[in-house]
Protein backbone atom coordinates (compact mmCIF):
# COMPACT_ATOMS: atom_id res chain seq x y z
CA UNK A 1 0.00 0.00 0.00
CA UNK A 2 1.21 3.90 -0.95
CA UNK A 3 1.28 4.96 2.86
CA UNK A 4 2.22 8.50 1.38
CA UNK A 5 -0.35 8.99 -1.18
CA UNK A 6 -2.95 7.55 1.90
CA UNK A 7 -1.20 10.38 4.58
CA UNK A 8 -1.56 13.07 1.75
CA UNK A 9 -5.35 12.88 1.29
CA UNK A 10 -5.78 12.59 5.12
CA UNK A 11 -4.20 15.90 5.47
CA UNK A 12 -5.68 17.54 2.39
CA UNK A 13 -8.94 16.40 3.99
CA UNK A 14 -8.47 17.74 7.10
CA UNK A 15 -6.78 21.06 6.07
CA UNK A 16 -10.18 21.39 4.18
CA UNK A 17 -12.17 20.89 6.75
CA UNK A 18 -14.94 23.75 7.52
CA UNK A 19 -15.84 23.33 11.40
CA UNK A 20 -15.17 21.17 14.42
CA UNK A 21 -18.08 18.71 13.09
CA UNK A 22 -16.36 18.06 10.04
CA UNK A 23 -13.00 17.74 11.71
CA UNK A 24 -14.32 15.57 14.08
CA UNK A 25 -16.33 13.16 11.21
CA UNK A 26 -12.40 13.07 10.06
CA UNK A 27 -11.29 11.86 13.21
CA UNK A 28 -13.21 8.69 13.55
CA UNK A 29 -12.69 8.01 9.56
CA UNK A 30 -9.27 7.77 10.01
CA UNK A 31 -8.72 6.74 13.76
CA UNK A 32 -11.89 5.69 15.04
CA UNK A 33 -12.43 1.99 16.08
CA UNK A 34 -13.43 1.22 12.28
CA UNK A 35 -11.35 4.20 10.76
CA UNK A 36 -9.26 3.79 7.72
CA UNK A 37 -5.67 3.92 9.82
CA UNK A 38 -6.86 2.04 13.00
CA UNK A 39 -7.58 -0.89 10.68
CA UNK A 40 -4.26 -0.76 9.12
CA UNK A 41 -2.58 -1.30 12.74
CA UNK A 42 -4.54 -4.46 13.23
CA UNK A 43 -2.99 -5.94 10.37
CA UNK A 44 0.17 -5.44 12.18
CA UNK A 45 -0.42 -8.79 13.86
CA UNK A 46 -0.88 -10.72 11.15
CA UNK A 47 2.53 -10.07 9.80
CA UNK A 48 5.88 -11.34 9.81
CA UNK A 49 8.63 -9.98 11.95
CA UNK A 50 10.51 -9.36 9.36
CA UNK A 51 6.92 -6.87 7.37
CA UNK A 52 6.64 -5.22 11.21
CA UNK A 53 9.57 -4.30 10.66
CA UNK A 54 9.05 -2.53 7.58
CA UNK A 55 5.75 -1.79 7.91
CA UNK A 56 5.25 -0.60 11.33
CA UNK A 57 7.27 2.34 11.52
CA UNK A 58 5.20 3.68 8.42
CA UNK A 59 2.16 3.27 9.64
CA UNK A 60 2.69 4.13 12.74
CA UNK A 61 4.37 7.40 11.57
CA UNK A 62 0.54 7.92 9.22
CA UNK A 63 -1.36 7.36 12.43
CA UNK A 64 0.92 10.28 14.07
CA UNK A 65 1.02 12.77 11.47
CA UNK A 66 -2.69 12.85 10.84
CA UNK A 67 -3.07 12.77 14.88
CA UNK A 68 -1.31 15.97 14.80
CA UNK A 69 -2.74 17.35 11.55
CA UNK A 70 -6.35 16.54 12.89
CA UNK A 71 -5.06 18.82 16.83
CA UNK A 72 -3.43 21.90 14.59
CA UNK A 73 -7.00 21.94 12.89
CA UNK A 74 -9.17 21.69 15.84
CA UNK A 75 -6.65 24.82 17.84
CA UNK A 76 -7.29 26.51 14.40
CA UNK A 77 -11.35 26.13 13.56
CA UNK A 78 -11.93 26.68 17.91
CA UNK A 79 -9.55 29.88 17.76
CA UNK A 80 -11.60 31.00 14.54
CA UNK A 81 -15.19 30.45 16.19
CA UNK A 82 -13.88 32.43 18.74
CA UNK A 83 -12.71 35.47 17.08
CA UNK A 84 -16.29 35.67 15.14
CA UNK A 85 -17.82 35.00 18.25
CA UNK A 86 -16.08 38.16 19.59
CA UNK A 87 -16.64 39.55 16.43
CA UNK A 88 -20.22 40.00 16.35
CA UNK A 89 -20.73 40.38 20.23
CA UNK A 90 -20.53 43.66 22.04
CA UNK A 91 -19.79 44.51 25.58
CA UNK A 92 -21.85 47.65 27.37
CA UNK A 93 -19.15 48.34 30.30
CA UNK A 94 -21.33 51.63 31.37
CA UNK A 95 -24.12 48.61 32.02
CA UNK A 96 -23.97 47.84 36.17
CA UNK A 97 -22.40 44.14 37.44
CA UNK A 98 -24.94 41.52 37.97
CA UNK A 99 -26.19 41.63 41.47
CA UNK A 100 -24.23 39.35 44.07
CA UNK A 101 -25.55 37.53 46.81
CA UNK A 102 -24.62 39.92 50.20
CA UNK A 103 -24.99 39.41 53.75
CA UNK A 104 -27.15 41.84 55.93
CA UNK A 105 -26.34 42.94 59.29
CA UNK A 106 -29.41 42.02 61.99
CA UNK A 107 -31.23 45.12 63.61
CA UNK A 108 -30.00 44.04 66.74
CA UNK A 109 -26.85 44.31 65.96
CA UNK A 110 -27.13 47.43 64.35
CA UNK A 111 -28.65 48.75 66.97
CA UNK A 112 -26.24 47.33 69.29
CA UNK A 113 -23.47 49.77 67.24
CA UNK A 114 -25.84 52.78 67.28
CA UNK A 115 -25.84 52.97 71.14
CA UNK A 116 -22.29 52.19 71.77
CA UNK A 117 -21.71 55.10 69.14
CA UNK A 118 -23.94 57.18 71.56
CA UNK A 119 -22.74 56.56 75.15
CA UNK A 120 -19.42 56.85 73.89
CA UNK A 121 -20.01 60.63 72.71
CA UNK A 122 -21.03 61.01 76.41
CA UNK A 123 -17.84 59.47 77.82
CA UNK A 124 -19.28 55.74 79.18
CA UNK A 125 -17.33 52.83 78.23
CA UNK A 126 -18.53 49.44 77.37
CA UNK A 127 -18.22 46.45 79.67
CA UNK A 128 -18.75 42.72 79.23
CA UNK A 129 -19.08 39.59 81.68
CA UNK A 130 -20.22 35.98 81.11
CA UNK A 131 -23.45 34.90 80.21
CA UNK A 132 -23.37 32.25 82.76
CA UNK A 133 -23.29 33.35 85.93
CA UNK A 134 -23.32 32.32 89.59
CA UNK A 135 -26.07 32.94 92.43
CA UNK A 136 -24.22 35.85 93.95
CA UNK A 137 -23.28 38.35 91.00
CA UNK A 138 -26.61 37.78 89.42
CA UNK A 139 -29.10 38.08 92.41
CA UNK A 140 -27.15 38.52 95.90
CA UNK A 141 -25.35 41.42 95.53
CA UNK A 142 -27.93 43.15 92.99
CA UNK A 143 -30.12 43.25 96.51
CA UNK A 144 -32.18 39.81 95.40
CA UNK A 145 -31.88 37.55 98.70
CA UNK A 146 -32.87 33.97 98.18
CA UNK A 147 -36.91 34.38 98.81
CA UNK A 148 -37.32 37.09 95.97
CA UNK A 149 -39.37 35.96 93.54
CA UNK A 150 -37.10 37.03 90.23
CA UNK A 151 -35.14 33.56 91.65
CA UNK A 152 -38.23 31.26 90.74
CA UNK A 153 -37.65 28.66 88.40
CA UNK A 154 -40.13 29.64 86.16
CA UNK A 155 -38.37 32.94 85.51
CA UNK A 156 -34.75 31.55 85.34
CA UNK A 157 -32.75 29.43 83.73
CA UNK A 158 -30.90 27.10 86.18
CA UNK A 159 -27.69 25.20 85.18
CA UNK A 160 -27.18 21.34 86.45
CA UNK A 161 -24.12 22.19 88.77
CA UNK A 162 -22.91 18.61 88.10
CA UNK A 163 -23.26 18.35 84.33
CA UNK A 164 -21.81 22.16 84.12
CA UNK A 165 -18.34 21.56 85.02
CA UNK A 166 -18.33 24.70 87.39
CA UNK A 167 -16.35 23.70 90.52
CA UNK A 168 -19.06 26.08 92.93
CA UNK A 169 -21.06 25.36 95.40
CA UNK A 170 -23.32 28.10 94.02
CA UNK A 171 -26.26 28.01 91.69
CA UNK A 172 -25.39 28.77 87.96
CA UNK A 173 -27.64 30.32 85.65
CA UNK A 174 -27.92 32.22 82.14
CA UNK A 175 -28.05 35.56 83.38
CA UNK A 176 -31.32 37.26 83.54
CA UNK A 177 -30.05 40.45 83.22
CA UNK A 178 -26.59 42.35 82.54
CA UNK A 179 -26.79 43.84 85.70
CA UNK A 180 -23.88 41.23 87.34
CA UNK A 181 -21.27 42.94 84.48
CA UNK A 182 -21.88 46.04 86.56
CA UNK A 183 -20.95 44.53 89.86
CA UNK A 184 -18.45 42.98 87.86
CA UNK A 185 -17.18 46.31 86.82
CA UNK A 186 -17.58 48.30 90.14
CA UNK A 187 -15.28 45.37 92.21
CA UNK A 188 -12.57 45.76 89.26
CA UNK A 189 -12.50 49.44 90.26
CA UNK A 190 -11.54 48.79 93.18
CA UNK A 191 -14.06 50.79 95.14
CA UNK A 192 -12.43 54.13 94.67
CA UNK A 193 -12.97 55.48 91.05
CA UNK A 194 -15.74 56.66 89.59
CA UNK A 195 -17.33 54.68 87.24
CA UNK A 196 -19.44 55.35 83.96
CA UNK A 197 -19.78 51.98 81.82
CA UNK A 198 -22.90 50.31 79.76
CA UNK A 199 -23.02 46.22 79.50
CA UNK A 200 -24.78 45.37 76.60
CA UNK A 201 -25.18 41.70 75.88
CA UNK A 202 -27.80 38.60 75.58
CA UNK A 203 -29.65 38.05 79.02
CA UNK A 204 -32.25 35.02 79.26
CA UNK A 205 -35.63 34.36 80.78
CA UNK A 206 -38.29 31.66 81.19
CA UNK A 207 -40.77 34.03 78.87
CA UNK A 208 -42.23 33.48 75.48
CA UNK A 209 -44.84 35.69 73.78
CA UNK A 210 -45.28 38.19 70.90
CA UNK A 211 -42.85 40.82 73.05
CA UNK A 212 -41.04 38.47 75.38
CA UNK A 213 -38.25 35.90 74.05
CA UNK A 214 -36.58 33.16 76.38
CA UNK A 215 -33.29 34.63 74.71
CA UNK A 216 -32.75 38.59 74.10
CA UNK A 217 -30.66 41.41 74.53
CA UNK A 218 -29.99 44.56 76.85
CA UNK A 219 -28.26 47.08 77.21
CA UNK A 220 -27.98 48.62 80.75
CA UNK A 221 -25.40 51.65 82.43
CA UNK A 222 -24.34 52.72 85.28
CA UNK A 223 -22.68 55.81 86.29
CA UNK A 224 -20.99 56.05 90.03
CA UNK A 225 -19.85 59.35 91.75
CA UNK A 226 -19.52 61.87 94.52
CA UNK A 227 -22.36 63.99 93.22
CA UNK A 228 -24.52 61.92 91.12
CA UNK A 229 -28.09 62.57 91.37
CA UNK A 230 -31.28 61.48 89.78
CA UNK A 231 -31.24 64.72 87.65
CA UNK A 232 -28.08 63.14 86.14
CA UNK A 233 -29.68 59.97 84.92
CA UNK A 234 -33.04 61.97 83.36
CA UNK A 235 -30.56 64.19 81.12
CA UNK A 236 -28.17 61.06 80.23
CA UNK A 237 -31.40 59.30 79.04
CA UNK A 238 -32.75 62.08 77.48
CA UNK A 239 -30.22 62.96 75.75
CA UNK A 240 -29.37 59.06 74.42
CA UNK A 241 -32.85 58.59 73.60
CA UNK A 242 -33.05 62.05 71.27
CA UNK A 243 -29.73 60.90 69.71
CA UNK A 244 -31.24 56.90 69.03
CA UNK A 245 -34.68 58.13 67.53
CA UNK A 246 -32.84 61.46 66.21
CA UNK A 247 -35.69 63.61 67.40
CA UNK A 248 -35.19 67.06 69.29
CA UNK A 249 -38.94 66.36 70.72
CA UNK A 250 -38.42 63.58 72.88
CA UNK A 251 -40.07 64.09 76.47
CA UNK A 252 -39.69 61.64 79.49
CA UNK A 253 -42.37 60.95 82.64
CA UNK A 254 -40.54 59.27 85.11
CA UNK A 255 -42.71 57.21 87.71
CA UNK A 256 -41.94 55.77 91.23
CA UNK A 257 -41.76 51.98 91.06
CA UNK A 258 -39.21 49.47 92.93
CA UNK A 259 -36.60 47.44 92.01
CA UNK A 260 -33.89 45.50 94.40
CA UNK A 261 -31.45 47.08 93.14
CA UNK A 262 -31.88 50.66 93.16
CA UNK A 263 -33.63 53.23 95.71
CA UNK A 264 -35.58 55.36 95.03
CA UNK A 265 -36.43 53.18 91.45
CA UNK A 266 -38.62 55.15 88.44
CA UNK A 267 -39.93 54.24 85.29
CA UNK A 268 -39.17 56.11 82.75
CA UNK A 269 -41.88 56.69 79.92
CA UNK A 270 -41.83 58.25 76.73
CA UNK A 271 -44.52 60.34 74.75
CA UNK A 272 -45.19 58.37 71.13
CA UNK A 273 -48.34 58.83 68.63
CA UNK A 274 -49.71 56.71 65.49
CA UNK A 275 -48.52 57.64 62.26
CA UNK A 276 -49.74 55.83 59.56
CA UNK A 277 -50.32 53.08 61.44
CA UNK A 278 -46.95 53.31 62.98
CA UNK A 279 -46.20 53.52 66.47
CA UNK A 280 -43.29 56.65 66.21
CA UNK A 281 -41.59 57.86 69.49
CA UNK A 282 -41.91 61.64 70.06
CA UNK A 283 -43.38 64.54 71.68
CA UNK A 284 -45.55 64.59 75.05
CA UNK A 285 -47.75 61.53 76.06
CA UNK A 286 -50.05 64.51 77.77
CA UNK A 287 -50.75 66.12 73.95
CA UNK A 288 -53.48 65.72 71.39
CA UNK A 289 -53.18 62.63 69.73
CA UNK A 290 -50.21 61.09 71.88
CA UNK A 291 -49.50 58.27 74.62
CA UNK A 292 -47.03 58.05 77.17
CA UNK A 293 -45.85 54.25 76.74
CA UNK A 294 -42.58 52.51 79.57
CA UNK A 295 -39.39 52.46 78.07
CA UNK A 296 -37.31 51.37 80.55
CA UNK A 297 -36.51 50.83 84.27
CA UNK A 298 -33.65 52.95 86.16
CA UNK A 299 -32.85 54.38 89.66
CA UNK A 300 -30.47 55.40 91.89
CA UNK A 301 -28.32 52.78 92.89
CA UNK A 302 -28.97 50.91 96.20
CA UNK A 303 -26.86 51.35 99.10
CA UNK A 304 -26.28 47.24 99.46
CA UNK A 305 -25.40 46.87 95.82
CA UNK A 306 -22.59 49.88 96.57
CA UNK A 307 -21.40 47.65 99.28
CA UNK A 308 -21.19 44.28 97.32
CA UNK A 309 -19.21 46.53 94.97
CA UNK A 310 -16.97 47.31 97.01
CA UNK A 311 -18.14 51.14 97.24
CA UNK A 312 -18.89 53.04 100.88
CA UNK A 313 -22.43 54.56 100.07
CA UNK A 314 -21.39 57.22 102.83
CA UNK A 315 -19.15 58.66 100.05
CA UNK A 316 -20.01 57.30 96.77
CA UNK A 317 -23.45 57.21 94.60
CA UNK A 318 -24.83 56.84 90.80
CA UNK A 319 -27.68 55.43 88.83
CA UNK A 320 -28.44 52.97 86.84
CA UNK A 321 -30.64 51.37 84.19
CA UNK A 322 -31.87 49.11 81.93
CA UNK A 323 -33.22 48.74 78.83
CA UNK A 324 -34.04 45.92 75.82
CA UNK A 325 -32.02 46.41 72.72
CA UNK A 326 -34.89 44.47 70.82
CA UNK A 327 -37.60 46.58 72.16
CA UNK A 328 -36.03 49.94 70.57
CA UNK A 329 -34.86 48.01 67.42
CA UNK A 330 -39.00 47.47 67.45
CA UNK A 331 -39.86 51.15 68.29
CA UNK A 332 -37.01 52.59 65.87
CA UNK A 333 -37.32 50.29 62.55
CA UNK A 334 -41.28 49.51 62.78
CA UNK A 335 -41.22 45.59 63.54
CA UNK A 336 -43.98 44.76 66.04
CA UNK A 337 -43.02 40.93 66.69
CA UNK A 338 -40.25 40.56 68.95
CA UNK A 339 -40.24 36.42 68.03
CA UNK A 340 -39.08 37.24 64.00
CA UNK A 341 -35.68 38.65 65.68
CA UNK A 342 -34.74 34.94 65.97
CA UNK A 343 -36.76 32.83 63.28
CA UNK A 344 -33.66 33.34 61.23
CA UNK A 345 -35.76 33.82 58.28
CA UNK A 346 -33.77 35.19 54.78
CA UNK A 347 -36.55 37.35 54.03
CA UNK A 348 -37.17 39.06 57.01
CA UNK A 349 -33.39 40.15 57.53
CA UNK A 350 -34.00 41.13 53.47
CA UNK A 351 -36.05 43.74 54.55
CA UNK A 352 -35.14 44.49 57.98
CA UNK A 353 -31.36 44.01 57.93
CA UNK A 354 -28.72 46.99 56.78
CA UNK A 355 -25.68 47.09 54.85
CA UNK A 356 -22.49 47.01 56.38
CA UNK A 357 -22.11 50.29 55.10
CA UNK A 358 -25.09 51.65 57.40
CA UNK A 359 -22.12 53.01 60.27
CA UNK A 360 -23.71 54.62 62.90
CA UNK A 361 -22.54 58.12 63.68
CA UNK A 362 -21.53 59.57 67.41
CA UNK A 363 -25.12 61.05 67.38
CA UNK A 364 -27.06 58.84 66.23
CA UNK A 365 -27.71 55.99 64.06
CA UNK A 366 -28.83 55.61 60.49
CA UNK A 367 -32.21 57.59 60.20
CA UNK A 368 -35.33 57.60 61.27
CA UNK A 369 -37.00 56.38 57.87
CA UNK A 370 -34.42 53.43 56.99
Amino acid sequence: MDYESLGAQALDSIAKAQDLDALEALRVAFLGKQGSISGLLKTLGAMSPEERQTTGPKIHALREGVTNALAEKKAALEGAALEAKLAAETVDLTLPAPESARGSVHPVSQVMDELAEIFADLGFAVATGPEIEDDWHNFTALNMPESHPARAMHDTFYIDKDASGYETEQDMVLRTHTSPVQIRAMLAAGGDKPLRIIAPGRVYRSDSDATHTPMFHQVEGLVIGKDITLAHLKWTLETMLKAFFERDDIVLRLRPSYFPFTEPSVEVDTGYSYVDGRRVVGGSGDAPGHSWMELLGSGMVNRHVLTAGGYDPDQWQGFAFGVGVDRLAMLKYGMNDLRAFFDGDARWLGHYGFSGLDVPTLSGGVGVQA
